[in-house]
């Protein structure tokens, strides 16, 4: 057996016209999900008024949501220039690894967010010294340690599998399914790895998420007063909105993909979670946020002054 030492990423197979379109398509929206998302991180940081919890996980997410962009977009625009890519087997493994590793992120973050709106709504009084700085830190913090620290223990075994066959992996970046069918060892060890590791990475912030909301619904549900409803549902409807996007797609391809779902809806299906989540989580935190309006039209004074 020969070991394999790169692989080919073959990208979308389509004509010419449809390549140069989408290539033009993807390097606006790269530009525009880099510099939306780095105009909330340089806003939470610089203003005082968004220097509260909320937004620090918002800016949190902003960076997950660049390091993702950046780790699958480039790559995907040389592709459609060169109709495919060659990739070296550490780079193609880094590349998962980086992956995996920023979805988690993004999970747990989103968990910590969905905790961070349950206790100002649940428990208001209390708010300002349950999250305070110190401890919105320490979770940011462990969310990613988590994720990097956990992805590393399935991507070690991934690179101790043999691959010695064909070395075309049909999409636009290293992701585990396909790469995995191009093994020829047994993957029943990769796949309970990965079982297991899902437990603390997806289900329990599925979970986390999930009595968030309904211990918020029930308190709003509570409040006497119609304005103070709306009041409380609008603080999480762009959370809400934000995990419902991500779910759907990161469900739709890895837990419930569709029978005999063919390899071009599985790549338009990763598109949506790799490119174009990155691209609406900060508008939809930006366009429906008061103060994050505010905060941009106060640095624009600044700058024209």
């Amino acid at each position: 057996m020969t070991a394999v030492t790169e692989f080919i990423l073959l990208g979308f197979q389509v004509s010419q016209n449809i390549r140069i379109l989408m290539f033009s398509l993807l390097i606006v929206i790269y530009w525009f999900t880099m510099f939306m998302n780095l105009l909330i991180i340089i806003l939470v940081s610089t203003s005082k008024i968004l220097h509260t919890p909320m937004y620090f996980f918002i800016s949190q997410l902003s960076i997950t949501d660049i390091l993702v962009t950046t780790d699958i977009v480039p790559n995907m625009l040389h592709i459609l220039k060169y109709y495919k890519e060659t990739i070296t087997f550490i780079g193609c493994m880094t590349q998962l690894y980086f992956f995996c590793a920023l979805e988690v992120s993004e999970c747990l973050l989103l968990a910590v967010m969905s905790y961070d709106r349950y206790v100002a709504i649940c428990n208001p009084l209390r708010y300002s010294s349950i999250m305070t700085s110190a401890y919105c830190v320490i979770l940011s913090v462990i969310s990613w340690l988590a994720a990097f620290s956990s992805m590393l223990c399935l991507i070690i075994p991934i690179v101790m599998l043999n691959f010695c066959g064909p070395n075309f992996i049909d999409h636009f970046f290293c992701d585990s399914v396909p790469l995995l069918e191009l093994s020829c060892s047994d993957l029943y060890n990769v796949h309970m790895e990965a079982s297991l590791l899902s437990i603390p990475s997806i289900l329990i912030p599925i979970i986390i998420i999930i009595c968030s909301y309904a211990k918020i619904i029930v308190t709003t549900l509570r409040i006497p007063s119609r304005t103070g409803r709306q009041k409380a549902f609008s603080t999480c409807s762009s959370h809400l909105i934000v995990v419902s996007i991500f779910y759907w797609t990161l469900f739709g391809v890895y837990v419930f993909p569709t029978r005999g779902e063919s390899s071009t809806i599985s790549k338009i299906l990763s598109l949506l979670y790799t490119v174009f989540t990155p691209l609406i989580n900060p508008i939809i935190y930006s366009l429906k946020n008061k103060d994050i309006k505010k905060a941009l039209k106060i640095k624009l004074n600044k700058l024209n002054e």
